[in-house]
C-alpha cells in the first residue's frame, strides 16, 4: 500500500511540480490583491484536481474506445513526459505573463494556472498510465487518487503561502528545484517508454 502511494506521490510531485510553478503564480497574480490571489489559488487547484481525477477515472475508457493500446499509451506518455522534462530543464522559468487585473483575474485560475500549468499533457498522461498499471484493483486506484490529491493539497498550500507573502520562494531557488525535478522526470519518462516496449506483443 505505502509503496504504491509513495511511488504515485513521487511521480505526481515531479510532474505537477508545486515549487517549480511558484514563479508563474507570482507572475500572473502580481497585480491582484491578497484576497484575489487566494481565490485564484483555490480555483486553479480545484479545477486542475477535477480535470486530473476525471481523466484518472475514465481516461483508460476514452483510449480504449479510440482503440489505443496500453503499450502505445505508455510509450506516448513517456515521450510526452520526456518533452515536458526537456522544456522544464532548458526553458526560462522566469516567464512573465502580462495580465489586466480588472478584466482577466478570473481567467487566470483557468489559464495558465489550472491548464496547462497544473493539469497539462504530462500530468494527464501520467495519471492515465499509472492508473492503467493498477487496472482491476480499485483499492490501488483509490490510493493513487489520494496520492494525486495530496500533491494538489501541497500545491494549494504553496499558492496560498505565496498569496499571503508574495515572495516566500526565491525565484532562483525555484528554478534550481525545477531543473532537478526535470532530470528525475526524464528518467521516469524513459522508464515509461521501456515498459511500453516490453509490453508489446509481437
Amino acid at each position: 500500500m505505502f509503496d504504491i502511494y509513495f511511488s504515485a506521490f513521487a511521480l505526481f510531485l515531479v510532474v505537477i511540480d508545486p515549487i517549480g510553478t511558484a514563479p508563474m503564480f507570482i507572475s500572473v497574480t502580481k497585480n491582484n490583491s491578497v484576497k484575489e490571489k487566494s481565490k485564484i489559488a483555490l480555483e486553479s487547484v480545484l479545477i486542475a484536481s477535477c480535470i486530473l481525477v476525471f481523466f484518472s477515472l475514465i481516461g483508460n475508457y476514452i483510449f480504449g474506445y479510440l482503440k489505443i493500446s496500453f503499450p502505445a499509451l505508455g510509450i506516448a506518455g513517456g515521450i510526452i513526459l520526456f518533452l515536458v522534462s526537456l522544456k522544464m530543464l532548458f526553458e526560462d522559468a522566469d516567464l512573465e505573463v502580462k495580465i489586466n487585473s480588472d478584466n482577466q483575474s478570473n481567467r487566470v485560475s483557468i489559464f495558465p494556472l489550472a491548464v496547462p500549468l497544473l493539469a497539462g499533457a504530462g500530468s494527464i498522461t501520467s495519471i492515465i498510465v499509472i492508473m492503467n498499471d493498477s487496472q482491476g484493483n480499485i483499492y490501488d486506484q483509490i490510493i493513487i487518487i489520494l496520492a494525486l490529491l495530496s500533491v494538489m493539497l501541497i500545491t494549494l498550500v504553496v499558492f496560498f503561502t505565496l498569496a499571503r507573502t508574495g515572495s516566500f520562494i526565491n525565484k532562483n531557488f525555484a528554478n534550481v528545484i525545477s531543473r532537478v525535478m526535470a532530470i528525475i522526470l526524464s528518467g521516469l519518462s524513459i522508464q515509461f517508454i521501456i515498459n511500453g516496449i516490453q509490453e508489446i506483443k509481437f
